[in-house]
């Protein structure tokens, strides 16, 4: 198994490009695979090097055509409206100005390096929870959904990829102290199954989780690369991985965005709602994503917007329709889950099933 990432280089002029594959190779992150300074011969490097991850000029690489699956990190000796434009045309997942920003680009490129698989030559399921809209029970369902999982006998684990805001640490009644993703900084670039279990907090229901900063002064050295291995480490030894994203998406969400088997976009029946969840799904096309995404439906309520408008605006049916509660503010106010006996309880259930049920073998 590769220990490194590969990266094509795709940078012109020629003094610029060595520049960028000098110090990529000299940071031990990464492997530059190939080169290249104009559009025929970085499509040609893409197609038959296969790297994870297209390091390029927004305008260079949009030229070359199909990234080929690989992620593509765009860098500019400059920053402009036209070149963040043309980035995100071209589908980067993040722009890097050279060279202020170059540790930066080192560790999310390495970042892209799909995990490793277990002895038995699988790897975890990963769910990631995306909510385009505030309110709409992201951290219900994740949460929830974490426990669900725990109860069919899966070895489960929750991964909060919110640094900022922490919110499941709340919801969930963590104790003050206790230890995130802070805790694997230091060995982040060699971390164990054993280390990270050790910082994993242990939910009564019977899952894991790794937590977000509780101390916004803790953030400082916290990114891409901490959160890119606590993620391989938990698909290397787990069953089950459920992804917390948050609404404002940042490398780090799009990361776990990446890595899901599944991701379930949470929308309430409300105009507003399905116009974030459409501009998501859109969003989610031009990364290549769409094709991973089913709609979970929560709050659901007598209303105008029923679930039966959901196919019509957004071309997809509800995996779950989830009904208002009144006892989930109580509950999540006191850092308590839903009992599992409860009709929420036995709707997780049934989505965790057909989650498992319905999981693409070829990435077990």
């Amino acid at each position: 198994m590769e220990s490194v990432a590969s990266v094509v280089v795709g940078v012109d002029p020629p003094e610029l490009a060595e520049e960028v594959v000098d110090y990529l190779n000299r940071t031990g992150r990464v492997r530059v695979v190939a080169s290249a300074s104009e559009p025929q011969a970085l499509a040609r490097a893409i197609r038959e090097r296969e790297p994870h991850a297209v390091v390029g000029q927004p305008l260079l690489v949009r030229a070359s055509g199909s990234l080929n699956g690989s992620s593509f990190l765009a860098v500019e000796t400059t920053e402009s409206v036209h070149s963040l434009r043309v980035a995100l045309d071209a589908g980067a997942r993040a722009f890097y100005l050279w060279p202020a920003e170059r540790e930066d680009l080192a560790r999310a490129a390495g970042g892209t390096l799909p995990a490793r698989r277990r002895p038995d030559g699988k790897r975890a399921f990963v769910v990631a929870v995306y909510g385009p809209r505030g309110g709409v029970g992201t951290t219900f369902v994740a949460t929830h959904l974490a426990a669900a999982f725990a109860r069919a006998g899966r070895s489960a684990a929750l991964a909060d990829l919110d640094p900022v805001f922490g919110d499941v640490a709340a919801a969930l009644g963590a104790p003050p102290g206790a230890r995130s993703i802070v805790d694997i900084a230091p060995v982040a670039g060699e971390l164990s199954g054993d280390h990270l279990d050790e910082v994993l907090w242990r939910h009564p229901a019977g899952f894991g989780v790794l937590l977000a900063p509780g101390d916004p002064a803790a953030l400082d050295g916290i990114g891409l690369s901490q959160y890119a291995a606590a993620l391989t480490a938990l698909q290397a030894g787990q069953d089950v991985v459920v992804l917390h994203v948050p609404r404002a998406l940042d490398e780090i969400g799009l990361a776990g965005l990446e890595r899901a088997d599944r991701i379930l976009l949470v929308v309430s029946l409300d105009v507003l709602a399905f116009r974030l969840a459409r501009r998501a799904l859109e969003m989610l096309g031009t990364l290549g994503l769409a094709g991973r995404c089913e709609v979970v439906v929560n709050q659901a309520r007598r209303a105008e917007v029923v679930p039966a408008d959901l196919e019509r605006v957004l071309g997809r049916k509800a995996v779950a329709v989830l009904p208002a509660d009144r006892g989930v503010q109580a509950a999540q106010d006191r850092g308590k889950l839903l009992s599992p006996r409860g009709r929420m309880g036995r709707l997780m259930d049934r989505l965790a099933r057909s989650l498992l049920d319905g999981r693409d073998d070829a990435g077990a």
